[in-house]
């Protein structure tokens, strides 16, 4: 492989990130759980070790959450090629939360203050692109 391929990848890698961050912030659970394979492996930053595995459970995992106004900042993403397949990646994330006002204008801020959280991904390049094995 060479260094365009691997910036390649490196990119992809980083904008299915970032599409997730998106995706949850709009709700689109649908949208997320389809980023990860059909047996893909999902822990939340809050439990790590506590995995919900396939992209039905994982979808099932978000719709039964109760629906808050949130906004995912990701940064410090670094891909890690290991081959034109297969790449691990290393995330941090801010999450702020709200609750929707009355008057239907901007949510209000939840007054704990955003969650910080890391995550600890391991991706593969599927037939749809690039998705997430491990999250």
């Amino acid at each position: 492989m060479n260094d365009d391929e691997r910036r390649a990848i490196e990119h992809d890698c980083g904008r299915l990130i970032n599409l997730y961050a998106n995706l949850a912030d709009a709700g689109q659970w649908g949208g997320v759980a389809a980023l990860y394979t059909v047996d893909g492996r999902f822990a939340r930053p809050s439990r790590p070790g506590e995995f919900v595995t396939g992209r039905a459970a994982i979808l099932d995992s978000f719709t039964a959450r109760p629906a808050r106004p949130q906004r995912h900042v990701v940064a410090n993403i670094v891909v890690n090629v290991a081959d034109e397949n297969h790449a691990a990646a290393f995330s941090v994330m801010l999450l702020f939360t709200g609750a929707p006002p009355a008057d239907g204008g901007l949510p209000v801020r939840d007054g704990a203050g955003p969650l910080v959280g890391s995550y600890t991904d391991r991706l593969v390049r599927t037939a749809d692109g690039w998705r997430f094995a491990e999250r």
